[in-house]
């Protein structure tokens, strides 16, 4: 599937060190350095495109483009792949309740979604993977996972056996209550007659009534979910078979930590014989009025609404790295409102002839970001520095400043 239109990484003079960035784990729970290597394997979950991109959605993408121009900065490769979960529960009923294609419905979420990464100035991945597409990738890991003694039927049903991952639930830390009810809420079923373990999970969705199906050897029927982006990951990304693991870094909403990204990794595991993931990584949520912004809420704040009623992106964009990536936060207008007037000022002083010094922002901006992605403390650094020059400071390069705002921060002026 195609992805978007990318864009130009300006380069950093090389007297700028950068150092190795740190980023929180949410495996281990500690801040955990990316070391330097040529290449690094990036896999972030994609979109199940039933809506329009959301303000949540945008912060999740916008954390892992930030760790993706940082670790570009520094030189590496970043092999980045994303998937789109183009078949689901969700988009069916969506789509039968609007009297629409299913197909139809994806195709129109999924240009909206391109438009949006493209307005937000989000690096595309290497790979963007629909899940439709991937099914052959789906079934050959289905029969490798069958074919190691974990996988079993329930009524024509595939389940994957969770705990042949004896490190199951090492990731996601829950007890096995919080499992339980995570994994209910968020479209498991643990309460299926027949299943072996309530929170083994679903591989194959043998054929129902009047929903789409693929022939498979299995008979036919449709991916589950989190094989869904095993396969896809394993495929596209597992490609270093002296490594460790099988990627790098595994990325998404920390909504994602469990059931998906626990159960993705455990089949990976299973299939490979080694940890998924060297890093997982996640953002927080967004939310509005006091509660998680979500679709079955009704209380999304679309990026194609703000930009439609003449929002500039980049202040979009500013406005939710104005809070840390990990941290779940509250939108409101007036953080949009903020984020345009710091635009404002931080363009007025890079327009400039006689600007504030700004190798030492440029600094701290690194050091920021080297932190596990600061975005507070490096926007708190051009503040202050626009203000210094605003009230006539020099000794500055603007060029130079704006070029780098534009590298590490994705904030084009």
């Amino acid at each position: 599937m195609l992805s978007w239109a990318t864009c130009v990484i300006p380069p950093i003079d090389s007297r700028f060190e950068l150092p190795d960035l740190k980023i929180q784990d949410s495996a281990s729970r500690e801040l955990k350095a990316i070391p330097l290597k040529q290449v690094y394997r990036m896999y972030v979950c994609g979109i199940t495109p039933y809506d329009a991109t959301h303000l949540g959605h945008a912060n999740t993408y916008l954390a892992f483009d930030l760790l993706n121009r940082y670790l570009r900065n520094r030189g590496a490769r970043v092999k980045y792949v994303q998937n789109i979960t183009d078949i689901d529960d969700p988009l069916l009923e969506r789509a039968d309740r609007d009297g629409v294609d299913w197909k139809e419905l994806a195709l129109s979420q999924i240009d909206l979604f391109r438009s949006d990464m493209t307005g937000l100035r989000v690096l595309p991945p290497d790979d963007y993977i629909g899940a439709v597409e991937a099914i052959p990738q789906v079934l050959t890991a289905i029969s490798t996972l069958e074919g190691k003694g974990s996988v079993y039927k329930v009524d024509q049903d595939l389940y994957f056996r969770v705990r042949a991952d004896q490190s199951f639930g090492s990731r996601s830390h829950l007890t096995q209550e919080q499992m339980l009810e995570i994994f209910r809420e968020r479209g498991g079923d643990p309460d299926r007659s027949g299943k072996e373990d309530q929170l083994d999970a679903l591989l194959w969705l043998a054929n129902r009534p009047g929903e789409p199906s693929w022939e498979s050897s299995f008979g036919a029927g449709r991916p589950g979910w989190h094989i869904e982006c095993c396969a896809i990951a394993l495929e596209y990304l597992d490609l270093d078979h002296e490594s460790r693991t099988s990627i790098d870094i595994q990325g998404g909403g920390s909504d994602l930590i469990f059931p998906h990204h626990e159960m993705s990794a455990s089949q990976a595991k299973v299939i490979t014989g080694k940890e998924f993931s060297e890093h997982y990584v996640h953002a927080g949520m967004v939310g509005l009025d006091g509660e998680k912004m979500s679709k079955s809420k009704g209380n999304l704040v679309l990026v194609s609404k703000l930009t439609g009623a003449g929002h500039d992106p980049m202040a979009i964009r500013t406005a939710l790295l104005s809070s840390h990536y990990r941290a779940d936060q509250m939108w409101s207008a007036s953080r949009l409102t903020d984020a345009e007037v710091f635009l404002v000022d931080l363009r007025t002083a890079l327009s400039m002839m006689e600007v504030a010094e700004t190798d030492s922002v440029i600094e701290e901006i690194i050091s920021a970001l080297a932190n596990d992605l600061d975005t507070p403390a490096a926007l708190n650094s051009l503040k202050a520095w626009s203000a210094r020059s605003i009230a006539g400071a020099s000794g500055g390069s603007p060029g130079e400043l704006s070029r780098a705002i534009d590298s590490l921060l994705g904030i084009a002026i």
